[in-house]
């Protein structure tokens, strides 16, 4: 069986290294730095299952990205979880709004984590 892949989009190469850390046992992670090219991995031919988007990038930002995901019918089911370190409630609505599955704040713990990633990817 195909294990799920998951795709982090972080602009920080270490908070990439960090969900490379705590999913590699049980997921492929795929990665990038910045939202242009993570919609070309989102829309390629070998799609993630979930994705892991920061908030806060320079460019294009995790929420115009989550924008284009979701106006896209091959991409507007795909799971989505902000991770960002913006907590105050507005910014959550905020994502939620724009149709995040879930929400995860930095720093992030190892346990929430993949908590939140075996909810949304159980069969």
């Amino acid at each position: 069986m195909r294990r799920k892949r998951i795709l982090v989009v972080d602009d920080e190469p270490q908070n990439i290294a960090i969900m490379r850390e705590i999913l590699k046992s049980d997921y492929t992670v795929i990665a990038s730095t910045n939202g242009e090219r993570a919609l070309a991995l989102a829309k390629s031919a070998d799609p993630p299952d979930l994705v892991l988007l920061d908030v806060m990038m320079p460019g294009m930002d995790g929420h115009e990205m989550l924008r284009r995901l979701r106006a896209n019918p091959g991409t507007a089911a795909l799971p989505v979880v902000l991770v960002t370190a913006k907590d105050e409630i507005d910014d959550k609505m905020t994502g939620y709004e724009l149709g995040s599955s879930d929400y995860i704040t930095k720093p992030v713990d190892s346990s929430f984590v993949l908590s939140v990633v075996r909810r949304l990817l159980a069969p």
